[in-house]
């Protein structure tokens, strides 16, 4: 999967968080809840890229936060 992609799966999440891909499906679904109360499209098994790493309050700019 690119870099650049809008998504990330989860093992992309599961990798950034160090944690194991069932707690990253966990985080993933909190996030993509958060999103659509907020009146956006969500994907299922994927999670947007830059609520990502504002959620997880990453200041690296290379991803997106």
């Amino acid at each position: 999967m690119a870099d650049n992609s809008i998504f990330l799966r989860v093992d992309e999440v599961a990798k950034v968080l160090d944690v194991s891909e069932s707690y990253a499906y966990k985080i993933m679904k909190q996030l993509n809840k958060e999103l659509a109360k907020k009146g956006k499209i969500v994907v299922s098994g994927r999670v947007n890229r830059k609520y990502f790493y504002k959620r997880i309050d990453c200041t690296d700019k290379t991803e997106g936060g």
